[in-house]
């Protein structure tokens, strides 16, 4: 766990609660790193209620005053309260990642990582101004969609101020979002391709640079697709067909400008990272690999509470940074090559997070097995079936075989785990029956064309007395 080194609370009731949930948190922790058995509903509905229940006297001792969000702020740095309220937030992180994980996805608590994950990134949006359309569209359909499940949440032991400050989160994530939204209209809408291409450029830039084999011919490459920008700028301004401004031109000139100025420095150094930064360097960029690796095996080898270590790590150093820059031992601020490079590593890896968090299935570890397996033979099936199906109903038994196998492990409709019944069996039910309607339709298929063959004579008979009732007639 990595919590800062903050004052603790100072009254006698907060110091009864920090206890409290920091005997949760060791709980939550130690459930995470067991991976003998699968999580349990009934295990962390438990951990959950004795969390509302010491949050609940919390809010009692601060006189109705809601839970302080912290995320690194000076004064909350400052303040008595400010370790009791990274426990509580560190409690409600982890606890939010076990909803993931036992499939209860759509209930409020699941929402509470994936807000802070939002907000991080939209606060380096906003720092580093560099975002497209494309970036902004998916947070905004994702904060839509929490927004729903908070308003109309189906926990059944609901608090109601823990659903209030996912509600407040949500909304200045929201208002964040839409200051981003105006600096992108701001833009004229055919330059905007220009600027897409530009932050591309960048952002491919910063992949090759922290490669482990550094090759400048790909950043002459992308040194190139600058320069062929440039030349379509007028007296350094982008310019529509008849010679006007366009608007939005000197953003997006003093952008094309940062990219090359960006260039010239990855060359200079030529992969080479100053040794006194690169033991951070050197924890983002195995964070990265790993979210990455786990990016590509996330349905068989991830358990979402797996994030919390990566997300903690990242805050740490994100939040080690003073007016937006790290310091060295000396107190000097880290050279622009630096900053730039830390900051790519940073704001790559929650990309990661967040991706790995919306890709979550409602569905509980438990049955993910079985959940995987099912959208394995799902893709089977219709890569068969748009390759232009079977031509013989025995080329879907090993299909037809896999189905029944699942589908027998039911016990009253249920897939059971032991005497549990885990969270996700609509999921996993609904997926089943889509692969036994695929299943039929190619079967069906297959018997279609092979009656023709098993009736050639009688369907020839017609043809051979076409002559003679023509010359009857």
């Amino acid at each position: 766990m990595e919590t800062p080194k903050i004052p603790g609370p100072t009254d006698a009731g907060e110091k009864q609660v920090l206890g409290a949930l920091m005997a949760i948190r060791d709980q939550l922790q130690l459930r995470k790193l067991d991976r003998t058995t699968y999580v349990r509903t009934q295990d962390v509905m438990v951990l959950y209620d004795q969390t509302i229940e010491q949050v609940g006297i919390l809010n009692e001792i601060r006189k109705g005053k809601p839970v302080e969000e912290n995320q690194g702020t000076t004064d909350l740095r400052q303040s008595n309260s400010a370790f009791l309220d990274r426990v509580v937030d560190s409690v409600f992180q982890l606890l939010s990642l076990f909803f993931m994980t036992i499939g209860r996805n759509n209930e409020a608590p699941a929402a509470y990582a994936l807000t802070s994950t939002i907000r991080r990134l939209l606060d380096h949006l906003t720092e580093s101004n560099l975002f497209s359309a494309q970036d902004l569209e998916s947070m905004f359909h994702t904060l839509e969609h929490l927004s729903e499940i908070v308003h109309n949440s189906a926990s059944s032991k609901p608090a109601p101020f823990l659903e209030t400050l996912i509600a407040q989160r949500i909304e200045r994530c929201l208002t964040s979002l839409g200051n981003l939204q105006r600096k992108i209209m701001d833009i004229a809408e055919q330059l905007r391709p220009t600027a897409d291409k530009l932050i591309s450029i960048l952002r491919q830039m910063a992949v090759i640079n922290t490669k482990s084999k550094f090759s400048p011919a790909e950043i002459h490459k992308r040194d190139s697709e600058l320069r062929e920008i440039n030349e379509k700028r007028k007296d350094g301004q982008f310019v529509d067909e008849n010679g006007n401004v366009l608007r939005g031109s000197e953003g997006v000139s003093k952008l094309l400008e940062r990219c090359m100025d960006y260039t010239k420095i990855i060359l200079e150094k030529n992969g080479q990272f100053p040794d006194k930064w690169r033991p951070i360097y050197d924890v983002l960029v195995n964070i990265r690999n790993e979210l990455d690796r786990l990016s590509l095996t996330q349905a068989w080898s991830l358990r979402e509470t797996d994030l919390f270590d990566y997300q903690r790590q990242l805050d740490r150093i994100d939040e080690s940074r003073v007016n937006g820059n790290w310091l060295d031992e000396q107190g000097r601020p880290a050279e622009l090559y630096v900053q730039r490079t830390l900051l790519y590593l940073i704001r790559r890896s929650y990309g990661y997070i967040y991706h790995l968090m919306i890709s979550s299935e409602p569905v509980s570890e438990a049955l993910l097995p079985i959940y995987n397996q099912l959208q394995t033979l799902k893709r089977c099936l219709v890569e068969v079936k748009n390759s232009g199906g079977v031509t013989s109903v025995r080329e879907l038994y090993p299909y037809s075989m896999k189905l029944h196998s699942i589908d027998n492990m039911r016990v009253d409709g249920k897939f059971m785990i032991g005497e549990d019944i885990p969270e996700g069996q609509g999921s996993v039910t609904e997926l089943l029956a889509e692969c036994f309607d695929l299943n039929y339709e190619l079967r069906v298929d297959a018997e279609a064309a092979d009656t023709p063959e098993v009736n050639t004579p009688e369907l020839h008979t017609p043809e051979l007395h076409t002559p003679e009732v023509q010359s009857e007639s």
